[in-house]
């Protein structure tokens, strides 16, 4: 029987179907293996393994190809999301997951530099599964990371627990301790070329057991880094374009919204001009401002006392009404109570104070809900412009508020020539009434209603003096205080005299409230006395001769830079005035004594006139009242509790001496 070898046909087909189907290297190599064992001749066996050996070369050439087929893919995909950039974070992600999946790593993540902060932070990771190593920071330097950001070169680590090239730190390597990280391999995140490219961050992948990456691994996640240095920097460009353009918008938002201002600056203006033009007044402007405002507008004195208003701010004040030259009358010319007179005073105090801060900074103020601005004759404050209802005023709107104030400045300076001009005139009338008033009566009153004054009407005639520096600046105070008032003013003896209608209230309380707005205009202390109300040419002649007398008194008893009526200085008050209330005197010096003797039967004016009677003496007291010297105590600290703990001192003893001998002469 003859032998005959086997074929190596089969052999050679069977490599090009495992090739064809792509069977793994140990498949191919298995095949010359089985051709030995069927018997193939030296010669052929020869052939099937250099065949084998071709396959396998092959095998690796098809395996490098689909690998860059499947690299290219993945590339052209990241271009195609850089071309449709809608989320940064989206393509981030996007290239993270590519460079694990590529690689074939655990996990990949990438990290971006913190200018403000000084080091690097993760961004985006992908497999990751520790907490503390997605929130790690890394300065430069530090770690694989730092390295790649400082040197902007690749680094990789087949085991970075045990690589000396780089430094380690304790937070750093505990978080990659706590993912399980062995090796990694870091790519820096370059924009531009060359040395002076800027490395933005870092892209990583990595594997939790040991491995050696190859140059075409390094050279793939460089060109996945590539493409996010580009994604990033086309997301910050985008960003800066479209900050650009919200700049670029707001800038011809804010031009357009300037040109409307000036427009309406100009039409502003050319009203309130015309305004002035056609002889138009104070309450006009404060109209038209509130118009052009949107809210309600006051015009108040240099003294804070209001001029005009509008909406319920007036209070039915209207340009020309009476306002209050003394204490007791609102805007109005309505009475009114002690404590709204005070309030009034409080406020007018606080617009002035307001004004002095506008005048200072040369702009209107916010205060108290409200804005105010100085009206000024130079530095003259004339009064200010109070406008409610806005408490928020842009830049055009606060411009022509305050434009607003000098067109009020002018009118009221107009207002206050007109006014000086006619107080001359009503001044002679002034002087005549007080040198020769029993002249021609009649004539006096009736030059008084030409002038717009009725003398038969009643009036508070107040006498006020400063220092002779400040005279002149008294005078003027003077017809400020009375603009609008109805009242006149004039100098005579060398002290103003001032004539308004009565208030409802008593010279003694206008006396005051003219000495606290006089000294405010004036810029120095200014002594007020009242007298009246006086009706009639010798009725106001006489009340200024008591005012003459009382303004003396005030200053002998250093009253001096206050305001008081004769009846309110004591028993001085009792002698200078014309009246003599002696029955008014003891009242108001003994009245809680004889109002506590007449409710419980006691004995305390008797008392305190015997105490008085026997030099101070308890002793000689309570002989001469025939009670135990306790009981003299007893009502001594009763009549203390009473009159106040001033009642012993010698002014207020000299009046108690007084009023009890008065009252003894009387009958009491």
């Amino acid at each position: 029987m003859s032998h005959r070898t086997a074929s190596a046909a089969p052999h050679l087909r069977r490599l090009f179907e495992l090739l064809a189907a792509g069977a793994p290297a140990e498949e191919l190599g298995a095949v010359a293996a089985e051709a030995r064992r069927a018997g193939v001749d030296a010669r052929d066996l020869a052939e099937v393994e250099g065949a084998t050996e071709a396959a396998l070369r092959v095998r690796n050439t098809l395996r490098q190809h689909r690998r860059r087929e499947t690299e290219l893919t993945a590339l052209f995909d990241t271009a195609g999301d850089l071309a449709a950039l809608r989320d940064l974070d989206a393509v981030l992600r996007s290239i993270v997951r590519r460079a694990r999946m590529l690689l074939g790593t655990d996990t990949a993540y990438l990290t971006l530099a913190d200018e403000e902060a000084g080091d690097t932070y993760m961004r985006v990771t992908d497999g990751s599964v520790s907490e503390l190593f997605q929130n790690l920071r890394l300065q430069l330097g530090e770690g694989l990371g730092g390295l790649v950001a400082q040197t902007a070169r690749p680094y990789a680590s087949p085991d970075y627990r045990t690589d000396g090239r780089f430094l380690h730190t304790g937070s750093i390597d505990a978080g990659v301790l706590d993912e399980g990280l062995v090796a990694i391999l870091g790519v820096p995140l370059l924009l531009g070329s060359g040395s002076g490219g800027q490395v933005i961050g870092a892209l990583f992948a990595a594997d939790r057991t040991p491995r050696t990456f190859a140059p075409e691994e390094v050279a793939l996640l460089c060109s996945l880094a590539d493409h996010a240095a580009i994604a990033i920097d086309t997301a910050r460009t985008m960003a800066d374009a479209r900050l650009a353009l919200a700049e670029l918008a707001e800038a011809n938002a804010v031009i357009r919204e300037h040109s409307a201002a000036m427009q309406r600056a100009a039409e502003s203006h050319d009203r309130l001009t015309d305004l002035v033009l056609r002889g138009g007044d104070v309450s006009d402007v404060a109209a038209a401002v509130a118009g052009l405002l949107k809210g309600e507008v006051a015009v108040h004195d240099g003294a804070g006392w209001p001029l005009t208003a509008t909406g319920e701010h007036g209070g039915g004040l209207t340009d020309g009404t009476e306002r209050p030259a003394g204490a007791g009358k609102a805007a109005g010319g309505q009475e009114v109570s002690g404590a709204e007179e005070t309030a009034g005073a409080e406020e007018a105090a606080a617009l002035v104070a307001a004004a002095e801060s506008s005048r200072a900074t040369a702009h209107a103020v916010f205060r108290d809900g409200r804005w105010v601005c100085a009206v000024l004759a130079g530095q003259e404050l004339l009064g200010c412009l109070v406008l409610y209802g806005r408490p928020e005023l842009d830049d055009p709107d606060r411009r022509l508020f305050e434009r607003s104030s000098v067109v009020t400045s002018l009118l009221l300076l107009l207002r206050r020539s007109v006014a000086e001009t006619e107080n001359r005139v009503r001044g002679d009338l002034i002087t005549d009434l007080l040198t020769a008033p029993d002249r021609d009566p009649a004539g006096l009153v009736a030059r008084g209603r030409r002038l717009g004054i009725d003398l038969d009407r009643p009036h508070f005639l107040l006498v006020a003096r400063a220092g002779d520096a400040a005279r002149e600046r008294l005078a003027d105070a003077a017809v400020q205080y009375l603009f609008g008032c109805g009242g006149v003013s004039a100098v005579h003896e060398g002290a103003a005299v001032l004539l308004l209608p009565c208030d409802g209230s008593g010279p003694g309380a206008a006396a005051r409230a003219a000495a606290g707005q006089l000294g405010r205009l004036a810029g120095v202390p200014v002594t007020v006395a009242g007298a009246g109300p006086a009706a009639g040419p010798r009725a106001i002649a006489d009340a200024h001769a008591e005012g003459v007398r009382c303004l003396r008194a005030m200053h002998v008893l250093g009253r001096d830079g206050g305001g008081a009526c004769a009846a309110e200085l004591g028993f001085v008050g009792v002698l200078l005035g014309d009246d003599h209330d002696v029955d008014g005197f003891v009242a108001a010096t003994l009245g809680p004594l004889l109002e506590y003797d007449a409710q419980r039967g006691t004995q305390l004016v008797r008392t305190l006139r015997a105490y008085f009677g026997c030099g101070g003496s308890l002793t000689r007291a309570k002989e001469e009242l025939h009670v135990h010297v306790n009981t003299v105590v007893q009502r001594l600290d009763r009549i203390h509790a009473l009159l106040g703990p001033g009642w012993n001192t010698p002014e207020q003893t000299l009046e108690l001496q007084l009023a009890l001998r008065l009252h003894l002469l009387s009958g009491g």
